[in-house]
This record gives structure tokens, C-alpha cells and sequence, in this order.
């Protein structure tokens, strides 16, 4: 006898209703920079871009994973800053939050070294148009990898892994934060999808091995299996720094299709999310319905322990 289930069964708890985003059309920004030791450069150069991409009409203004340090273990303890204990002790968020306030725009800030007590952590902060707080996303998957006669990495060496999830409303729809390895993990993409996100943004710096069969085919895969969109940006490459990202900054459509992209110099890329694009593909291509809740299940822990 053929089993019987219900579509909600394969959600646990139930997926949030998608939310009604306060705009549906908008122009996103995403600001491929160029990182030097210099902090205060990189600091006023991150600026200057997210003013060039807010006056060619960007809403939401996406910075790369680590865009005011070098990307480094030995770089993270030095360059981190207190977020939590304000401006004086935090220069390069006083920034976003300025920015935002002044230019009335969303942004997704991209992640910095963030030092909490004795503990360091890769961090993106979300700013609203008012310039307020909106999230702060501690990397939750840190980027320990060995590829022999390829590249060594350990984050887990100086920064602790974050342990939250983060769904944030913001001006211009809800938005899943992840960094980087955080999108290696489909768990965590269908967690936010079923929290009622339209759009995740991953801040990131993939590497020239890993970034050149995985960076593209890691952005589709999140987006068409949860038909949203997905947003990425990354560092400019520095041939000459010790960690070479591979750049290539992108916007992904619900249906996994490449709506803007770039190579490896710097570059700010303005393109439109259109929202309605995610009810057509949800219409045409109904996954939602057609999940097996009796073969199996996503459990979000936080929301099912909070009940």
C-alpha cells in the first residue's frame, strides 16, 4: 500500500510562509575589492565603492569575505575589532553603518575579524537604511582544508565557528547570511529557504584550486534547489598576497541561472533581483508539494527547541 504524507511533513518545524518583501524589483551592488595591510585604506577604498554602487541605483550593497584585513591566520588577531563595543572600537562597521544611513541603502557587509572577549570570529554585519544593526553573522563552517601540493588552510587555528543561523528582514526582502565554506553546506541553504528567505548572500574567498570547478556550481546548486536567488562577493585577486582568491563575484537567479558575474579584478557589479521570479519558478517547478516528508525530514534545531 502506497504511504500517505503530507508536503509539510518534510519540513520540521513547517516552512515559514514566504514573507511579503516591502519592494519586489531592485537593483543589487556587489563590490569586488582589492585588499591591502592597510586598514584605513581598505576602509575609505570599501566606502568609495559602496557610494559608487549606491548612485548607479543599488538598494543592496553586498563587501567580500575579509575586505578590511589580509586573509590570513596571523592577520585576524590584528586586524579584529570589538563590534559590539561601539564606533571607537569597531572603525570598519562605524563605516557601513554610516554609509548606510547616509545613502538610505541596505547593506550586507561583507565579514571582518571580529573580536569578542578571548575569542576571535569571521563576521558579517547587515546594516538597515538607517544605518542600525540589523544581524551580525558569525562563519558557522570554518575553512580547514588540506589539499596536498595545493593549499593548506586551517581558520579553526584562530577563529571560533559561530553558532547561528541568521535570517534577517531587511528593506529589501529576508535575507540568509552565510560566509564562504558556510555554502558548501546545503543544510543550511534549505534551513533559510525554509525560513522564508528570497535571497542569500555569501561573502566569500575561494581559493584558485577550490574556485574555478566549485565557486559557480556551489551558487546554482543552492539557488535551484531552493529556487531563490543567491548572491556572492569576493576579494579582487592579489597575485601577490599569501592567500590568491579567485574573485569572480556573482549573482544567481531562483532558477540557477547566471544574471551577472565578473573575472578576478576589481569591479562593482549592478544588477536586479526580481522577487516575482521566485513564485514563477515555485509555480512551475513545485518542490515545495512535492517533497517526501515520509522518507525524510530537515529539523531546524533552533526553531523546534524554541517551541
Amino acid at each position: 500500500m502506497a504511504s500517505t504524507f503530507k508536503p509539510e511533513q518534510a519540513r520540521v518545524p513547517p516552512a515559514l510562509q514566504l514573507p511579503s518583501p516591502p519592494i519586489t524589483k531592485f537593483k543589487i551592488g556587489l563590490c569586488q575589492l582589492s585588499v591591502t595591510a592597510d586598514k584605513e585604506r581598505n576602509i575609505i577604498h570599501a566606502r568609495a565603492a559602496i557610494e559608487e554602487a549606491a548612485e548607479k541605483g543599488a538598494k543592496l550593497v553586498v563587501l567580500p569575505e575579509i575586505w578590511n584585513s589580509p586573509y590570513s591566520n596571523d592577520s585576524f588577531p590584528i586586524y579584529a575589532e570589538d563590534i559590539d563595543a561601539g564606533p571607537d572600537a569597531s572603525p570598519s562597521t562605524a563605516m557601513l553603518s554610516e554609509a548606510a544611513r547616509l545613502l538610505k541603502i541596505t547593506i550586507v557587509g561583507g565579514s571582518i575579524p571580529e573580536r569578542s572577549g578571548d575569542k576571535l570570529y569571521n563576521t558579517c554585519c547587515v546594516f538597515d537604511a538607517d544605518g542600525k544593526l540589523n544581524a551580525k553573522h558569525r562563519k558557522i563552517h570554518l575553512f580547514d582544508i588540506d589539499i596536498p601540493g595545493k593549499i593548506t588552510f586551517k581558520e579553526s587555528q584562530t577563529l571560533t565557528a559561530g553558532e547561528t543561523p541568521t535570517v534577517v528582514d531587511t528593506e529589501v526582502g529576508r535575507i540568509g547570511i552565510g560566509i564562504c565554506y558556510d555554502i558548501r553546506f546545503q543544510e543550511l541553504a534549505m534551513l533559510y529557504a525554509a525560513r522564508g528567505a528570497h535571497l542569500i548572500c555569501y561573502p566569500g574567498a575561494f581559493n584558485m584550486t577550490t574556485g574555478p570547478l566549485h565557486w559557480e556550481l556551489l551558487q546554482r546548486a543552492r539557488a535551484v534547489d531552493n529556487q531563490l536567488y543567491v548572491a556572492t562577493c569576493a576579494p579582487a585577486r592579489d597575485v601577490g598576497g599569501g592567500y590568491v582568491a579567485w574573485g569572480h563575484s556573482t549573482l544567481i537567479g531562483p532558477f540557477g541561472e547566471v544574471l551577472a558575474t565578473t573575472e578576478h579584478d576589481e569591479a562593482i557589479i549592478i544588477s536586479e533581483i526580481d522577487y516575482s521570479q521566485i513564485d514563477l519558478r515555485r509555480t512551475n517547478l513545485p518542490l515545495e508539494k512535492q517533497r517526501r516528508g515520509d522518507l525524510y525530514q530537515l529539523v531546524d534545531v533552533q526553531r523546534s527547541s524554541s517551541q
